[in-house]
């Protein structure tokens, strides 16, 4: 499948009968919502885990040098937090743009609490994307964050970002913080030299 998701996206009208609907966000969209939204609602989902397994091209890396960013794989028992936010149809075209580098939307049930829960959408990249990274030791991802810069910025600083974000949630993300934790170190040695 094409890195570029735009036109498979637009084609998904699960929620066009809505006037509203739920987005989870799970990385960037947790500390950046650049889009409308009518609600903001700390949620979870289960089942997914939050990897650094996508390949940035587009915002947080090149072509040629591309970052990391966050998606979502199937993991029994896991919960993934995240940021909830109550948007309305119209968002769908900025949210497909921005997720254009190989995230598809999908339906998921979004936790607000044990009792509250809805049917929401969320854009997951899957191995199937032509810019999918894949698993990696969260050491080299860590040299790869590092490295690399888009024009979204430097890709440390998503990472550092989303990390302070899920601690902000009181989230415990032991991947996430495992990648920050040998970025941070990768930082010092060389600020050491």
């Amino acid at each position: 499948m094409s890195a570029d998701t735009i036109s498979i996206n637009s084609q998904m009208n699960h929620f066009d009968s809505h006037d509203s609907v739920w987005l989870f966000g799970y990385g960037s969209i947790i500390f950046k919502a650049d889009f409308p939204f009518l609600q903001r609602r700390p949620a979870h989902i289960a089942g997914w885990a939050r990897r650094f397994w996508q390949g940035s091209h587009d915002h947080r890396g090149t072509a040629e040098a591309p970052g990391r960013v966050v998606t979502l794989v199937p993991q029994e028992g896991a919960i993934c937090a995240g940021m909830a936010y109550l948007i309305t149809p119209e968002v769908f075209a900025h949210l497909d743009h921005r997720e254009k580098n190989g995230y598809l939307r999908v339906v998921a049930e979004i936790h607000f609490s044990e009792e509250e829960k809805t049917d929401g959408l969320l854009y997951i990249a899957s191995e199937e994307n032509a810019a999918f990274a894949g698993p990696a030791d969260e050491e080299e991802i860590a040299w790869q964050i590092a490295r690399a810069a888009g024009p979204s910025g430097r890709n440390s600083e998503y990472l550092l970002l989303l990390a302070q974000a899920l601690r902000e949630l009181g989230s415990d993300d032991a991947h996430v913080f495992a990648i920050e934790r040998h970025l941070l170190r990768l930082e010092r040695e060389t600020a050491g030299r």
